[in-house]
């Protein structure tokens, strides 16, 4: 996202498509990765993904150069991921009223790298859907995408000692869980 110069922000503020489809491309990997890992199904971040563009699109002309342009893609893909999954979990605690299994797990592999893998990749996601969303979006945030405490803070809006607490206590819950694990 470091191509996303001043100007080519301003060209697309003021409805140059170019320039925006110039965003789109530098920023989409970025938006789609953060979406993945906070709901977990491709499906889900693609729809995500096409949103935040949207917003994007809606809301460049409102974007102040006082924080980086990254920083507020950040939050507006965050935003809106925490968003749909608080949606998605509704809809489960519906569709589980109702009787209804409202997942299904298909997994094939091919190899037993691949397995092993995709065995880990499963168990840590399972590991991060046992914290709260809080903790869940602040980890993701931290160690997958490697910002600092103050980048988080300034994304999530919050003091950067929550930031610390949250992760703190995620760790906590993390390695309680990997204990349980390694016992059985």
């Amino acid at each position: 996202m470091e191509n996303i110069t001043k100007d080519i922000l301003v060209l697309a503020s003021g409805g140059d498509i170019t320039s925006f489809e110039k965003i789109y491309r530098e920023a989409c990997g970025f938006v789609y990765n953060v979406a993945l890992r906070i709901t977990e199904t491709k499906e889900d971040a693609e729809e995500i993904t096409q949103d935040v563009f949207i917003k994007i699109y809606r809301n460049l002309k409102n974007f102040k150069f006082s924080s980086s342009f990254k920083t507020w893609v950040y939050r507006i893909a965050v935003n809106t991921a925490l968003n749909h999954r608080k949606k998605e979990l509704k809809q489960q605690e519906y569709r589980a009223r109702l009787g209804h299994d409202c997942k299904t797990e298909i997994t094939s592999c091919q190899s037993n790298d691949l397995e092993d893998k995709e065995e880990s990749r499963h168990q840590a996601d399972e590991f991060l859907a046992q914290l709260s969303a809080d903790q869940r979006i602040c980890v993701v945030l931290r160690n997958i995408e490697g910002l600092s405490y103050q980048e988080i803070a300034d994304i999530l809006k919050i003091n950067i000692n929550t930031v610390r607490t949250r992760l703190k206590r995620a760790r906590e819950k993390l390695l309680a869980l990997k204990k349980e694990v390694i016992k059985e």
